[in-house]
């Protein structure tokens, strides 16, 4: 596995490192570098040396930089000499940083990777309103309409059967986890929030469409409609990631037709009446007996929050919640 030092000046690179480990979970060859104030280059550089030394092995390394210039970078590249397999790359930023993580599970270089998260680390600097965002010439005027046509009812797409890449109940429904972790571990051309409460405010389904990452669409729709196109084989071409913010309404779908064999139990937040299980799962009465209604329809759960967590036993979580609520 690629090796990653993170180096800043201040304490940049650690709190980075602290927030990658809160999305993409806790990762192996990964070491922050900082450079204090009131050190030199060659502090940083013996943190570099021995965190280096520290991995599992030396011959992938590659080095996610604040500044191109800076003390961290030149230290980094005088590292670097000699050493024609390592890289490093500047402008480090938190969609960087995921996209570094998830490429390691299948590039095993890191000059693969440093190719491929600089288009994320762009696409990851956006404004909003989004009519600031700057307009680029060429793309402006070579780009033809392109006209959308409505497929006709009854055309059947691929096995005319939509494909869950995904089916998860969280609270917060599309966030951070979500958009980086879950997305790239799945690779859905579709994230559709299944919310009859979320369909029907506008300010919620706005926030949630701007909120997809770049190359994946996201939806928001009532557990009806949902319904509807599960059984509608125009989308069978589809990979479709589905995000529930109940197991209420994850029953509800499933019961009317959505054919989901895994329910990934990500966040289901603490309120009143409800008893605290786990650290991201609270559960009250009519939890509890809905999540065993889902059980008897055959399907599994997988409890986990992230894709890199060892998943959790679900029926024991139960167990406990219901010998707390009593």
């Amino acid at each position: 596995m690629v090796g990653i030092i993170l180096a800043s000046h201040g304490e940049f690179a650690e709190g980075i490192h602290q927030s990658g480990s809160m999305i993409f979970g806790e990762q192996a060859n990964v070491k922050p570098c900082i450079l204090k104030p009131s050190e030199g280059p060659q502090d940083i550089r013996k943190k570099m040396e021995d965190a280096i030394a520290s991995f599992d092995q030396q011959d992938e390394i590659l080095f996610l930089v604040d500044l191109w210039g800076g003390t961290p970078f030149n230290q980094a590249s005088a590292l670097k000499d000699g050493h024609e397999n390592w890289a490093i790359v500047t402008g480090l930023n938190l969609p960087m940083l995921i996209e570094a993580y998830a490429s390691r599970m299948s590039m095993d270089t890191a000059h693969e990777i440093a190719m491929h998260i600089a288009k994320t680390a762009k696409e990851g600097v956006r404004i909003q309103p989004e009519d600031l965002e700057p307009v680029e010439e060429e793309k402006e005027q070579s780009a033809a309409p392109v006209m959308q046509q409505a497929i006709p009812e009854g055309t059947v797409l691929g096995d005319g059967h939509i494909k869950y890449v995904l089916a998860r109940i969280d609270t917060r429904l599309l966030h951070g986890q979500v958009a980086t972790t879950w997305t790239k571990s799945t690779n859905p051309d579709r994230i559709i929030v299944v919310s009859d409460n979320v369909a029907h405010d506008e300010l919620r389904k706005n926030m949630i469409i701007q909120a997809a990452p770049p190359g994946v669409k996201a939806h928001v729709v009532p557990i009806d409609k949902m319904i509807a196109v599960a059984k509608d084989p125009r989308f069978g071409a589809t990979k479709a990631l589905l995000l529930f913010e109940t197991p209420q309404d994850a029953l509800k779908a499933i019961q009317g037709g959505v054919d989901v064999k895994t329910l990934n139990v990500g966040s289901m937040a603490h309120s009143q009446g409800k008893v605290a299980v786990t650290k991201a799962l609270a559960f009250d009465k009519d939890d509890v007996k809905t999540m065993r209604e889902i059980e008897k329809l055959g399907v599994k759960f997988d409890v986990r929050k992230v894709p890199a967590d060892s998943p959790e036993n679900m029926d024991a979580i139960l167990k406990k919640a219901e010998a707390e609520l009593g």
